[in-house]
């Protein structure tokens, strides 16, 4: 054996990269210790069988092919295949083999993990292009025909003369009409906040927020018209907010205590100045949230009474706690068996880190 074969030099034993003479039949006359680190087999495991005994099935026709190559004086370098752990998990080695005589001299390194990390970068891009052709499904695709349909109810109505029974059609349409708007508008925060990271608030300073605050109540009082409506507004306008994102998380939270208060109960909202802060809280009359119920509240898809609630995908809380999260502020929840109230509390002013915001998401 030359000097080259010889398997007792240093580098032999310390060498990560896996080192290997392979004969003619392709069978391993020697390997190093780092087959036992990166495959844990032992050398009579591996000179004992053809190499092509530990390769993925779907690498074994191009490897057979670089054998063929090698066998006839061409230099194999950086070929990758897979070879089987001895746990039954495959590792990809990347080779590099020289022919020498009759035996041919290898050394691999295992690239497990390089590849590995190109697979999962694939992977974000392509789910990064589907996270955009959802988006632009629901802000664009679903819209479009939503708004004929919208537009062909309020012509009817507005312009048409009907009977009753078709008022109440026209009236019944409009509202599912409506409905479905608002769910493309949930799925499309939920879409941003779980697959962009950011549901988009825009805050700016200056923003006058009580009259939003009163036309937002106005709006569920007109579709709620046998709960009673308690407005307390104690805050000093104006308010550093995103109004129209506010305005959605008051008509979260109140919808929600509507649902959830008692039947043709009372639900109070009173807004007032809470330091540096604005604190908005919203009460109804009810039952206790249980402590497991309160704990997942915020989570999506999950509702406080899933049985009896025909409202939503249970996305109406999750979507207000990012918004209150986009505010930098937060929601408390208080129920003691008499009252349940749910509280925002934002800074009233502009932080330097808010400021640098990015905007806003487009549909």
């Amino acid at each position: 054996m030359t000097a080259r074969q010889n398997p007792e030099s240093q580098t032999w034993h310390v060498t990560p990269d896996l080192l290997g003479v392979l004969d003619a039949d392709g069978k391993f006359m020697r390997t190093n210790p780092a087959w036992f680190a990166t495959l844990g087999r032992t050398p009579e495991d591996i000179e004992s069988r053809l190499f092509f005994d530990f390769i993925h099935p779907e690498d074994i026709a191009r490897t057979a092919k670089a054998f063929v190559d090698i066998q006839h004086g061409r230099p194999i370098l950086q070929f990758e295949n897979r070879y089987r752990h001895k746990d039954g998990s495959y590792r990809w080695l990347s080779w590099n083999g020289v022919p020498e005589g009759d035996l041919f001299f290898c050394s691999a390194r295992d690239v497990t993990e390089a590849k590995d990390n190109v697979t999962k970068l694939a992977l974000r891009e392509i789910e990064g292009k589907l996270r955009e052709q959802f988006i632009s499904i629901l802000g664009h695709d679903l819209r479009n025909p939503l708004a004929g349909a919208t537009c062909a109810v309020e012509y009817l109505r507005d312009r048409e003369t009907l009977s009753d029974r078709g008022r109440t059609v026209i009236a019944t349409a409009d509202q599912s009409l409506r409905r479905m708007s608002t769910l493309i508008d949930d799925v499309l925060d939920f879409a941003r906040a779980r697959l962009g990271g950011d549901i988009g608030v825009d805050r700016r300073c200056g923003v006058v927020l009580r009259p939003v605050l009163a036309q937002t109540v106005a709006e569920i009082a007109m579709a709620h018209p046998d709960t009673v409506f308690e407005e307390e507004y104690a805050f000093t306008d104006p308010v550093a907010c995103d109004p129209d994102r506010i305005a959605q998380l008051v008509s979260n939270l109140l919808g929600n205590a509507v649902f959830h208060g008692e039947p043709g109960g009372t639900v109070r909202i009173r807004a007032a100045d809470d330091g540096d802060r604005l604190a908005v809280a919203i009460t109804n009359h009810g039952g206790r949230i249980p402590a497991a119920v309160k704990a997942m509240l915020f989570q999506p898809f999950r509702r406080a009474d899933p049985g009896n609630s025909p409202n939503g995908l249970g996305l109406g809380l999750y979507i207000s706690k990012q918004i209150a999260d986009g505010h930098e502020g937060d929601i408390a929840v208080d129920s003691d068996g008499t009252e349940t109230t749910f509280t925002l509390r934002i800074p009233r002013d502009l932080t330097p880190a808010a400021s640098d915001a990015p905007e806003r998401l487009s549909a």
